[in-house]
């Protein structure tokens, strides 16, 4: 199972059986290609156990940041807190942060104002970002539209939810795409036309783990290791073999967060 190397780009360990059962996870992401993944926070606590992951683990990388829907524990404590979580060099990004409409636990003014000073933090680290948005299309692409025109970012949008209309868009800011196990669900032609639509140097697979398991493990709880039907699932859509799939997406994880892998 090991002929090609596949990197999750979005997984939440603390969140799989509360971390416990860790080692065996990452055997059976070993087990299916996964030779590298980054663990990501949604909170102060997330972050700091995404650290934790990434310091016990080689192939574990973090991601430390605030999520729009825990965005009301965002304060300057938590702030500086993040920053010095991020000196530690296996954190590897910002995120998630952006906005979600849909759970809406947040002000949406409370929101923005949140997003964008950790747009700033990340920028002033030289770290990409990890958007989350969620039917908040339009606002999560003016205010990064509004940053890049005075700071330098890189960033992918995680479990991409939108069009092809909105792809482009988000293609033109230099940001990278990602794609979940979504994309094997019946009722997935939008996104399946994204898949066709974005060229393999924007593309990246995550689990999004524990959530959002892929056909067909629908509604089980999700690992790192089901990466790899992500990526099948891609390699059918684009009539290429998996192998080539698996290469330009490591090289998309690698190049974005600065991977150290072999």
């Amino acid at each position: 199972m090991n002929e090609i190397s596949l990197v999750d780009t979005h997984v939440h360990l603390d969140l799989i059986d509360d971390g416990r059962g860790t080692p065996e996870v990452l055997d059976r992401a070993r087990q299916q290609g996964v030779t590298a993944l980054v663990t990501v926070g949604i909170d102060l606590s997330s972050s700091e156990r995404a650290v934790d992951f990434a310091k016990q683990y080689p192939r574990v990388f973090a991601a430390i940041g605030i999520h729009p829907n825990d965005a009301k524990g965002f304060g300057q404590g938590a702030n500086s807190a993040l920053l010095d979580l991020a000196k530690d060099d296996k954190v590897v990004a910002w995120g998630e942060i952006g906005l979600d409409y849909y759970r809406n636990r947040t002000p949406v003014a409370m929101q923005h104002k949140v997003f964008e000073a950790q747009l700033e933090s990340a920028a002033s680290l030289g770290l990409p970002v990890i958007i989350h948005d969620r039917d908040a299309h339009d606002d999560c692409l003016a205010i990064i539209r509004s940053f890049l025109k005075t700071s330098t970012l890189e960033g992918v949008f995680h479990c991409f939810s939108g069009d092809k209309v909105f792809a482009r868009k988000v293609l033109d800011l230099g940001f990278n795409i990602s794609v979940t196990g979504v994309v094997t669900f019946p009722k997935a032609e939008q996104l399946v036309e994204v898949v066709s639509f974005v060229p393999m140097d924007r593309l990246m697979i995550e689990t999004d783990s524990p959530f959002l398991s892929p056909v067909p493990f629908r509604g089980k709880i999700n690992e790192p290791a089901r990466v790899r039907i992500v990526a099948e699932k891609i390699a059918q859509i684009k009539d290429m073999p998996l192998e080539e799939v698996a290469e330009w997406t490591t090289r998309n994880a690698k190049g974005l967060f600065g991977l150290q892998l072999p």
